[in-house]
């Protein structure tokens, strides 16, 4: 197994529609027990499961498997906190998105005022 320092050295993902959970094993340098493990604790992995309860991840799980890898690997989260990142990730806005909406919504309303006060500045 890699070591957590070596999150650059993970192989590339095949253009497969699914994987098996040791091909995702190794893919993302984790343990199938682990894998497991994480699909109880983060609500995003949901691997399809088929034909006696087999689990087939695709592409999304094994990028989503590897930025929780990441997370509690090379940034020292804990389990709690890495799926506390995890969901507040989607509900994040970026300050330049932040700040695209600020001046959209001064120059409406400066088209507002010009509206209700003509002759004015």
């Amino acid at each position: 197994m890699l070591e957590p320092t070596h999150n650059n050295e993970l192989p590339a993902i095949p253009g497969k529609r699914y994987f098996t959970i040791g091909e995702v094993s190794e893919l993302c340098a984790v343990k199938p027990h682990v894998l497991r493990y994480w699909e109880q604790e983060f609500p995003q992995l949901k691997p399809v499961k088929r034909r006696g309860n087999r689990r087939y991840y695709q592409r999304d799980d094994v990028l989503t498997i590897r930025q929780i890898r990441s997370l509690l690997y090379d940034q020292g989260y804990t389990i709690g906190g890495a799926r506390q990142r995890m969901t507040d990730d989607g509900d994040s806005v970026t300050p330049v998105e932040l700040q695209a909406v600020i001046k959209e919504t001064i120059e409406d309303l400066e088209d507002v005022l010009k509206v209700l006060a003509p002759g004015g500045k």
